[in-house]
C-alpha cells in the first residue's frame, strides 16, 4: 500500500529539486525564495517545507546530487584511460573549479555549500573516506580522524579558490595548477607525481566537461530522486 505514495512523493521531490536547481542557477541561491520554487515546481509551499525543512536543507540535498554528478562525469571521462584514484580525485576537483567559474550563481551555490554547517559537514563526511583510501600510501601513519581534519583544511582551500574569480593574472590554468600543487603538498605526494597529474589533467578540455555536467544535472536529478 505504501509504494504508490512513495513513488508520488519521489516525483514531488524531483520536481522541487529540479526547480530549485534551475532557479539557483538562473537567479542565485540568495535571491531565490521557497515561494519561487513552489511557483515554478507547482508543489505547495508548505509541502516543500515538510520535505526539506528550509532552503538551506534543500541546498544540502542538492549538493549531494551535484557532487555525485561531478564524480560520475569524472569517472566516465577517465575510465578507459586510467584507474588511478588520485588522478580521479584531482580531476574531479579541477572540474568543480571549472564549474564554479562558469556561472556566478553556481559559484555562490558552492561557496554557500562550503560555508553552512549542514552542507559542509556532508562534504567532510563524503570525502574523508575517499581521502583515506587515496592518500593512505603517502601518509601510512594517519588514521581516519587525521584524514577528517585534513578534509576540513582541504575544503577551506577549495572554498577560497572558488570564491576568488579568475582575472588576467590569476587565470584558470594557474588556478588549477596552484590548487593541485597546494593540495598534494598537504598530502605529501612527491613532486614528480604532482607534475604528472597536472600534465594529464591539463590535457583535457575541462571547460567543455564542466558545461556538460551542468547540462546533465537536471537529467541526473530526475534519475537519482
Amino acid at each position: 500500500m505504501s509504494r504508490p505514495f512513495n513513488r508520488e512523493r519521489g516525483k514531488t521531490r524531483t520536481l522541487v529539486l529540479h526547480s530549485a536547481t534551475k532557479l539557483f542557477i538562473e537567479n542565485g541561491y540568495t535571491n531565490t525564495r521557497i515561494k519561487d520554487i513552489a511557483n515554478d515546481s507547482g508543489v505547495g509551499y508548505n509541502e516543500i517545507f515538510r520535505m526539506f525543512i528550509d532552503k538551506d536543507n534543500l541546498l544540502s540535498h542538492l549538493v549531494d546530487l551535484v557532487i555525485e554528478c561531478q564524480f560520475e562525469m569524472s569517472k566516465d571521462v577517465l575510465k578507459e584511460k586510467s584507474d588511478d584514484l588520485l588522478l580521479l580525485y584531482m580531476f574531479e576537483c579541477a572540474l568543480q573549479l571549472y564549474i564554479a567559474e562558469s556561472n556566478e550563481n553556481i559559484r555562490e551555490m558552492y561557496a554557500v555549500s562550503y560555508s553552512m554547517p549542514s552542507t559542509s559537514l556532508k562534504i567532510y563526511q563524503y570525502l574523508t573516506d575517499k581521502l583515506e583510501n587515496i592518500f593512505k600510501e603517502y601518509l601510512p601513519h594517519y588514521e581516519t580522524k587525521d584524514f577528517y581534519e585534513l578534509e576540513i583544511a582541504v575544503a577551506g582551500i577549495m572554498r577560497g579558490f572558488i570564491i576568488n574569480p579568475c582575472n588576467m593574472y590569476f587565470t584558470m590554468d594557474r588556478k588549477i595548477k596552484r590548487y593541485i600543487k597546494t593540495i598534494l603538498k598537504i598530502f605529501e605526494v612527491p613532486k614528480e607525481k604532482t607534475n604528472e597529474l597536472i600534465e594529464i589533467i591539463s590535457s583535457y578540455d575541462l571547460k567543455a566537461y564542466a558545461n556538460e555536467v551542468i547540462n546533465k544535472l537536471y537529467e541526473y536529478i530526475i534519475n537519482r530522486t
